[in-house]
């Protein structure tokens, strides 16, 4: 199977709510950028009394924005996919407006304790405040009125990632963890590459019709999609591998050739993401490094 085919034609329409499905709307922060494409998607779910997947960044035309689309409706559930800055901070102003309850796997943490001198590069990207009003456990199900959301644990991008399940309806919110319009960024130490690559298995086990990604459009082909995404991964490892065997032995090196057509204000998350390979390499005696991985490490094939 081939890598996956992205999709990059998106209209954000900020400042507007627009509906995506039955009693679903979509609501796009005007915080575009290289790694966050046309902006973060919150999602309104219901009728009357509604559910908020992802308020988004503290942005005063975004919450304006939000606010208009809810007024004359009540909001029982603030659903918290991740604890990066752009997706999470204005749910604690937004449930202090309405009453509604923050539902979220967790608070903000790292995939894995910070090694000694290890500084996290993704720290001022991370909603470290945040606290949810439910811990939910993998497999809840927050009902409301009309619709019932199961959260799924989804742990790769973030250690306390979760996507939502629209129940009987085939419909995913997936968050940063299936995107249509690039791959999710996984960089130690906040996210795991190990444990990515066991939450695409986990969603191959469903049998979904469409995602709702936190950033971009409509994923269509679910299955087909995810499917491709591992095949990505895979050859990525491949060609670290590759990179190995020809004498890289650092991750800048390896940055300049497997990610040489890539946007150059990339190549630092890039690195990060190598970094997430490199270390689930180690832990699988794939390759070898000098004490712990790094991003100024040493790697050799073994």
């Amino acid at each position: 199977m081939a890598s996956p085919t992205f999709e990059t034609d998106f209209e954000p329409a900020h400042g507007e709510a627009v509906t995506v499905g039955p009693d679903i709307q979509r609501v796009t922060a005007p915080n575009s950028g290289p790694l966050t494409f046309h902006g973060t998607n919150s999602y309104i779910v219901g009728k009357d009394s509604v559910a908020v997947i992802d308020p988004g960044p503290e942005i005063e035309s975004h919450y304006e924005a939000l606010t208009s689309a809810l007024k004359g409706r009540d909001v029982s559930h603030i659903l918290v996919s991740h604890t990066h800055k752009d997706h999470s901070p204005l749910a604690h102003r937004l449930a202090a407006d309405t009453g509604a309850l923050i539902v979220a796997e967790g608070e903000h943490r790292s995939a894995r304790p910070l090694f000694v001198g290890e500084v996290n590069p993704l720290k001022e990207s991370s909603d470290v405040d945040f606290m949810p009003d439910i811990e939910a456990e993998d497999g809840m199900v927050i009902d409301g009125d009309g619709w019932s959301l199961r959260v799924i644990h989804t742990p790769g991008h973030t250690a306390n990632h979760a996507v939502f399940a629209l129940e009987g309806k085939d419909i995913v919110f997936s968050a940063d963890h299936v995107m249509v319009w690039a791959t999710s960024i996984v960089a130690p130490p906040d996210g795991s590459m190990s444990d990515y690559m066991a939450s695409l298995d986990k969603m191959l086990e469903r049998e979904d019709r469409c995602y709702f990604p936190g950033h971009g459009g409509t994923v269509d082909e679910p299955e087909k999609f995810v499917r491709a995404l591992r095949t990505h991964r895979k050859m990525r490892e491949r060609a670290v591998l590759d990179r190995l065997k020809k004498g890289d032995r650092n991750i800048p090196d390896m940055v300049k050739v497997i990610y040489r057509d890539t946007d150059p204000r990339l190549h630092r998350a890039a690195g990060l993401s190598l970094l997430a390979h490199l270390e689930d390499l180690v832990t699988r005696g794939r390759v070898e490094t000098d004490g712990t991985p790094s991003i100024d490490g040493i790697y050799y094939p073994k």
